[in-house]
């Protein structure tokens, strides 16, 4: 039987913990369609679940990688048959069931999305979950009201893989962005991938005052915490946010009057459980409209081996955009 290389994550004296090891087909879970994966990605999730630095991992072993593409190798649901090219991203990918980062992905049918004419399997693996929860984002921020002309869009955490194909997406169609981010020495990196204006952390004021004076019109945060708060405060009149991440905390402090006087909208992005309907038109966009036009600035490619370095340089913070494995 045909073996492959993979990072499974163990637990080990109570920690998760990842380690490049030989796997076959028959240890993997079991799903509808076996794929061949050509790439995966990296993103925060990801390197929680390996270095044991978060507690994400739900059964042990678990292959990891919370994204996979590639092509069908055999499927027993007639949606799929060998040779298609197909994405799987979210749901318990990596984290209760065996992940992207294996040689061969077996999956349930029913997570599998046909890959999009328009997007390569490399593009949509540089977008991944990542880029997914970006344009859900968007697509759902303009549900509720968001446009070019409302005014400028603030974006969190800029320089993050979310983040960075969030500016991209925003600037292709038009909008202003106001990219903050706590790295000074990547300015002209965000400018270059569409952000009108780069602001520092400070442009968040920290304090307890109900009300700062409004800012923007919408905002897309992958930041959480302090930082969310405030962003919460500066909002225009109606303005409408999207959260998506916690890299900053979990806790969020606040009061309702940016609720009631300003009629702010906080809006949560569930990128892991999103129905099909709705998943499949988000990547549609996303190889459409949304396809952000700065995709080869903003994904770095390494190998398997490169995992457990990257996942270390993540943790503090000495990444950027996104990150793609190549898988075969």
């Amino acid at each position: 039987m045909e073996t492959f290389r993979a990072c499974r994550i163990f637990e080990e004296n109570g920690k998760s913990s990842g380690r490049l090891v030989e796997m076959n087909l028959n240890e993997l879970d079991a799903g509808e369609v076996v794929i061949r994966t050509a790439y995966s990605s990296v993103n925060f999730k990801d390197a929680l679940t390996a270095t044991g630095a978060g507690k994400v991992v739900r059964r042990f072993p678990c292959v990891g990688g919370i994204d996979g593409c590639g092509t069908v190798m055999t499927s027993s649901d007639p949606r799929f048959k060998p040779g298609d090219e197909v994405v799987c991203t979210s749901y318990d990918l990596g984290v209760a069931h065996d992940g992207g980062y294996a040689g061969m992905m077996r999956v349930p049918a029913d997570w599998v999305v046909p890959l999009p004419h328009g997007l390569s399997l490399f593009e949509a693996m540089a977008l991944g979950t990542a880029g997914y929860t970006s344009a859900l984002a968007i697509h759902l921020l303009e549900h509720n009201g968001m446009t070019p002309a409302g005014g400028k869009v603030v974006v969190n955490g800029a320089t993050g893989g979310c983040a960075s194909l969030a500016i991209s997406m925003l600037a292709n169609l038009g909008y202003k962005v106001s990219a903050v981010t706590g790295k000074s020495d990547e300015y002209d990196y965000l400018k270059s991938i569409g952000a009108a204006e780069v602001l520092g952390r400070d442009a968040l004021p920290a304090g307890t005052r109900p009300l700062e004076k409004s800012q923007w019109a919408a905002g897309l945060d992958s930041v959480g915490g302090t930082q969310l708060a405030a962003m919460i405060r500066s909002m225009h009149q109606h303005g409408v946010i999207g959260s998506f991440g916690n890299a900053g905390g979990i806790e969020l402090q606040t009061t309702v009057l940016p609720f009631i006087l300003r009629g702010v909208r906080l809006i949560g992005v569930d990128s892991a459980a999103t129905p099909m309907p709705l998943r499949q038109a988000v990547w549609a966009r996303l190889a459409s409209d949304l396809k952000p036009p700065h995709i080869a600035s903003i994904a770095t490619t390494i190998t398997l081996d490169d995992l457990p370095a990257t996942f270390v340089r993540m943790l503090k913070q000495q990444t950027k955009g996104r990150t793609v494995v190549q898988m075969s």
